[in-house]
C-alpha cells in the first residue's frame, strides 16, 4: 500500500507546522486495515442486516477517506459522505433505540425519528473525534485497537458474539498496522483508516454495547473511547474560547499539547496516552462484569491518571495555539 500510495501521489507532506513527522509519508494504510478487517469479518460472521449495514458503511467511509487521501476533498463533502455512511448503517438496523440511566434499572426508550437522529450524532462525533486525535505516529491506531479488544470482550459477555467477532478482527488488523505506523512510521492510515476505524467502533457500540442490559451500558462507550472524547471535548472548548470554528485545524489537541508544551517526544507522549487508555479500558470491562474489587482499583487507577493528565493538560498554551485553518477532516494526515 505504501508503494502504491506513492504511485497514486497519496503522499503527506510535512508543509504545515502542526504536522508531527519530518519527512514525506505514504498514506492509503487505511485500504490495508480495510482489507484485512472485511475478509476475515464476511468469512467468519453471519451476515445479519445490522452487519450487512455496518459492512456497506464501513465501504462508504473508507472510499470518501481515499477520494479525501487523494485529492483533498472539501469538509462539507466529507461530512456528506459521512452521513450517507451513517444513513445506509440506519437503514440496515443499526440505531440507538435506548438508553440506560446510569446506576439506574431504568431505559429512556426513543421514537424512531429520535432514534435515527441520535444514532446520526453518535455515529459523526466518533468518526470526527477518531480523525481529530490522529496525530502522532501509531496514536489512533493503538488507541482504536485497545478499544476495539474492549468491545469485543464485552459484546461476546453481554450476548452479541457477532460483534464480538467484527471487534476482535478490527483489533487485529489494527495493531498488525502498527508494527509499520508506530514511530517512526513509515505509512499512514490516513482519513480512509481513521473513519474506517472511527465509523466501525461507533457502530459496534451502538449495537452491541449500547443495547446491553447493564444499568451502566450508556458509560461503557464514554470509557471506552474516552481519550479521544476528552480530546474532542478540550478543541471545542478552546477553539470556542478563541471564537474560532471548532472544525478548523489547529495545534491544540491533546497529543499536541504533549510535544509541544510539555516537549515529550512522541513515542512518549503515545505512549502516555495508551496507559491512560487501557486504564480507562480496563474500568470499562470491570464495571461490565460488575467485579467490584476490580472497579474500585481500576476505578482509582484511572482518576489518578486522569488527574495527572488534566495537570499537564491544564498548561495550554492560551492564546499561542497555531492556527491554521481548513478543514478538522485534514487533523487526521498525522499518523
Amino acid at each position: 500500500m505504501g508503494r502504491l500510495a506513492r504511485v497514486a501521489g497519496a503522499v503527506d507532506h510535512p508543509t504545515e507546522e502542526r504536522r508531527m513527522h519530518a519527512s514525506a509519508t505514504p498514506l492509503l494504510g487505511g485500504l490495508a486495515i480495510f482489507i484485512a478487517w472485511l475478509v476475515p469479518v464476511l468469512l467468519l460472521v453471519h451476515i445479519s442486516r445490522p452487519v450487512w449495514g455496518i459492512v456497506a458503511g464501513a465501504a462508504i467511509v473508507v472510499a470518501v477517506g481515499l477520494f479525501d487521501d487523494l485529492f483533498e476533498l472539501e469538509p462539507i463533502i466529507k461530512f456528506t459522505g459521512q452521513l450517507l455512511a451513517i444513513g445506509v448503517a440506519i437503514s440496515f438496523g443499526v440505531r440507538i433505540t435506548r438508553v440506560a440511566v446510569p446506576f439506574f434499572d431504568e431505559f429512556i426508550q426513543f421514537p424512531d425519528v429520535a432514534a435515527a437522529l441520535v444514532t446520526v450524532l453518535w455515529l459523526a462525533a466518533i468518526i470526527n473525534m477518531v480523525n481529530f486525535i490522529d496525530g502522532l505516529d501509531g496514536l489512533a491506531a493503538g488507541v482504536c485497537g485497545i478499544a476495539a479488544v474492549t468491545f469485543s470482550v464485552i459484546s461476546i459477555s453481554t450476548g452479541f458474539p457477532a460483534l464480538g467477532i467484527i471487534a476482535a478482527v478490527l483489533a487485529g488488523a489494527t495493531f498488525a498496522f502498527l508494527r509499520f505506523n508506530f514511530h517512526p512510521a513509515t505509512i499512514f492510515m490516513g482519513d480512509a483508516g481513521s473513519m474506517l476505524l472511527g465509523f466501525v467502533l461507533g457502530a459496534i457500540s451502538v449495537q452491541s454495547v449500547m443495547k446491553g442490559t447493564a444499568a451502566v451500558a450508556l458509560l461503557l462507550p464514554l470509557l471506552v473511547l474516552g481519550v479521544p472524547f476528552i480530546d474532542l471535548f478540550l478543541i471545542v472548548w478552546r477553539r470556542w474560547r478563541r471564537g474560532v470554528p471548532f472544525y478548523s485545524a489547529g495545534a491544540d489537541h491533546v497529543h499536541h499539547d504533549l510535544v509541544l508544551v510539555h516537549g515529550f517526544s512522541q513515542r512518549k507522549s503515545v505512549l502516555l496516552l495508551y496507559i491512560w487508555c487501557l486504564l480507562l479500558n480496563g474500568l470499562a470491562i470491570a464495571m461490565q462484569q460488575d467485579s467490584t474489587w476490580a472497579t474500585i482499583v481500576l476505578g482509582a487507577t484511572a482518576a489518578v491518571a486522569t488527574a495527572y493528565m488534566a495537570r499537564l493538560l491544564s498548561r495550554y498554551r492560551a492564546g499561542q495555539a497555531v492556527e491554521l485553518g481548513g478543514a478538522a477532516a485534514k487533523n487526521g494526515r498525522g499518523g
